[in-house]
């Protein structure tokens, strides 16, 4: 599989703070004294900022993503530098994410619960990895996460973060504080001068992860599982009763199982999985409304949009189906739930889903060719497919003269040997009933 070591130069800024001390008691005893801190800019993580100061009196180093979710991250550069961060890191990691993360996924057709294409999942790791080596390169002893203690990404921050340092700590606020009431954190906020969008005073509709593969869109207006979600929580997508009225079409190809043009267009794996967007939102395809269920027990209900992701993973079976043997693509389908599964849970930097990741790269060693595609009405739907390394051959499957290719009276013994045991069995039946 692809290194997932990153070449990509961060931004980095580096300014003094003032020591507070820590508060008494058994924080004093595991307090740290550099923390970095996966910072989005918003109101929770900039609250998370000014707790870990004021609460272990540490530095705080914000480390910000850019994995295409489509934001300015200037502003969050602002707000570190107001909030007194030590160090600033600000990193474009698109390219990193699609072919490091997203493409290995989705050379196993990955789907959680036969229909998630695990676009926050796959976002995590990456965030994770970069956190360790923030830490390592700045001396720090902890890194920190917004993750509420009722998702996901909690286990999924930490699990990588101990897969690549068992001995990193990890501070995750709420789990820790008492701020827990929207009431609170905006008191917090307040006290401690916290710039605070005006927006952010009422209750928010629902909340949003993005990324270049996905976005997500979960509570409020969406918790009830009844309720049809309305059209504002769209954010990637038109309607498909909406979309063009002309189907439009289009090829991908690939080569060993990784999209590397469209149309003909040699593009990096971040500019194909860009283009797809625009082309599959265009034409409202990858909208999923899904009730989950969560790794920590419960069920969620998520507006999930994967324009995208969900051309390239018809694409991909469409260029499998003619590349891939019956044996191993049978095999790989019988796997992908538990491969989801595993990085759904958090388990990216683990033995087993290596060793998945293993035996799915191999599997793609011929999947080379051409899909082409007709997107329309909300679907992506493959019409042709192509490859010099096809197993597909029209002198067996004619319906005309096959010229000798393909016997057909060797099919009554491979059906009589095929039909030997349930003949046993029904002859049991029949003597002992």
């Amino acid at each position: 599989m692809p290194s997932t070591r990153g070449c990509i130069l961060p931004h980095i800024e580096k300014r003094g703070i003032a020591r507070h001390e820590p508060h008494r008691g058994k924080l004093q005893m595991s307090a740290p004294k550099k923390v970095v801190l996966a910072y989005s800019g918003g109101l929770d993580t900039s609250i998370i900022l000014k707790w870990l100061q004021t609460e272990y009196g540490c530095e705080v180093v914000t480390f910000t993503a850019d994995l295409g979710q489509g934001e300015e991250l200037e502003p969050a550069r602002a707000k570190a530098e107001l909030m007194g961060a030590s160090a600033i890191y600000i990193e474009d990691l698109r390219e990193e994410f699609v072919r490091d993360f997203v493409f290995p996924m989705f050379r196993a057709n990955a789907l959680y619960e036969g229909l998630y294409l695990l676009g926050t999942s796959i976002a995590r790791p990456l965030i994770s990895k970069r956190l360790v080596e923030i830490a390592e390169a700045e001396g720090a002893d902890a890194v920190s996460h917004g993750a509420t203690g009722k998702g996901n990404d909690q286990v999924r921050f930490e699990l990588a973060a101990y897969a690549l340092n068992p001995d990193i700590k990890v501070i995750a606020p709420w789990r820790e504080w008492d701020l827990s009431s929207r009431t609170k954190l905006l008191d917090f906020a307040e006290k401690n001068q916290i710039p605070i969008a005006k927006d952010k005073r009422g209750e928010a509709p629902f909340s949003v992860d993005a990324n270049l593969l996905h976005t997500s869109s979960e509570g409020k207006v969406l918790e009830d599982p009844a309720v049809d979600a309305p059209d504002y929580v769209y954010q990637r997508t038109v309607n498909p009763e909406d979309a063009p009225d002309q189907p439009e079409f289009i090829e991908i190809g690939f080569e060993k199982g990784d999209a590397v043009s469209i149309n003909g267009e040699a593009m990096s794996p971040a500019t194909i999985l860009t283009k797809l967007n625009e082309l599959g939102g265009k034409h409202g395809i990858g909208r999923l409304d899904l009730v989950e269920g969560r790794f920590v027990g419960m069920k969620s209900r998520g507006i999930y949009e994967t324009p995208g992701g969900t051309v390239l993973l018809e694409a991909h079976r469409g260029i499998e189906s003619i590349t891939l043997d019956r044996g191993a693509a049978h095999l790989k389908d019988e796997l992908m739930p538990k491969y989801a599964e595993l990085i759904y849970n958090g388990f990216w930097f683990s033995p087993e889903r290596e060793m998945l990741q293993a035996m799915i790269d191999k599997s793609q060693e011929h999947v080379t060719g051409t899909v082409r595609l007709k997107l329309y009405k909300g679907l992506a739907r493959t019409v042709g497919r192509w490859s010099d390394y096809s197993l597909y051959s029209e002198a067996h499957v004619t319906f005309e003269d096959d010229a000798g290719a393909y016997d057909q009276k060797d099919a009554a013994g491979f059906i009589q040997l095929n039909a030997l045991r349930l003949k046993l069995l029904a002859a049991r039946k029949r003597r002992t009933s």
